[in-house]
């Protein structure tokens, strides 16, 4: 993200919440970098407990495959499309305003507010050497920033005596934004699990651990409004993305198109109708 994002200081309509469409039965909402930081940073400073997710079109296939990855989008305060594919396809379904929130620059345009308005946030995910170059540029970017908690739990799932102590730390800290960096669905489900028993705001922000602390390369910037970073990540990890790209993605495609021509034909036998009976 090359410019900072405007944020109004009491935006209106924060309190309800954005359109949305529904892509092969995934709620994705409609919004924006300014109104998607504004709704985190107001909720944060309010001490409300609210889950967010960025999501792409590997998410939405998982969740087409697993009715309980599907739930825990649906609880979701707030679900951005991550990728271009997911903007064309809510233009498609009429929500021509729709625009890309992507992980990486929600999690610095939220920083940047968070920084300005006061509010400590805090990182759970990544390995601990990714976390602590992820916060020391942080650190650096944003220099009022308050990062009030810092963890990386184990590749496994916690016992409920782990999940409790680092809950009860999370708490103590006082951070307000929690970013969750724990791969998808992973993290989705574990904003879900969380929301309501945490007072902060947990954002699932996929990669955007690996991308800024500089462990991975992003895909050139004059990629991402044409859709391409998927050929640049494939190219950059074929052996654990193949399956991915190769064959999520023409499946995506091709469910999506079906759910579109159904649409339009929905559409036109509607409007057949109300003609018909003119």
């Amino acid at each position: 993200m090359t410019s900072a994002v405007r944020v109004a200081e009491d935006p209106a309509g924060a309190d309800a919440p954005p359109p949305s469409r529904r892509i092969l039965g995934v709620r994705l909402d409609v919004t924006s970098y300014a109104d998607a930081t504004a709704r985190i940073v107001g909720w944060a400073r309010a001490g409300e407990s609210r889950a967010v997710s960025a999501i792409t079109v590997h998410t939405v296939m998982e969740a087409r495959a697993d009715p309980s990855a599907r739930d825990d989008l649906e609880t979701a305060d707030l679900v951005t499309p991550d990728g271009m594919p997911l903007v064309w396809g809510l233009r498609l379904l009429g929500a021509r305003e729709a625009t890309r929130v992507y992980g990486p620059d929600l999690t610095l345009a939220v920083c940047g507010e968070a920084a300005r308005r006061g509010v400590p946030i805090g990182l759970y995910g990544g390995t601990p050497v990714v976390r602590e170059r992820l916060a020391e540029r942080l650190r650096a970017r944003f220099p009022g920033l308050a990062i009030a908690y810092a963890w990386s739990p184990p590749f496994r799932e916690l016992s409920e005596e782990e999940d409790r102590v680092a809950m009860a730390a999370i708490e103590a800290s006082g951070a307000r934004v929690l970013f969750v960096g724990l791969g998808s669905p992973k993290q989705d489900r574990w904003a879900a699990a969380h929301r309501g028993r945490l007072p902060a705001v947990m954002v699932a922000v996929g990669a955007a651990f690996d991308f800024l602390s500089g462990a991975k390369r992003q895909a050139p910037r004059w990629m991402m409004p044409l859709g391409l970073e998927w050929a640049f990540r494939l190219a950059s990890e074929p052996r654990r993305l193949w399956r991915r790209y190769l064959v999520h993605n023409p499946r995506f495609v091709a469910l999506f198109a079906r759910q579109v021509l159904h649409a339009r034909r929905e559409e036109r036998w509607d409007s057949g109708r109300v003609a018909g009976s003119a």
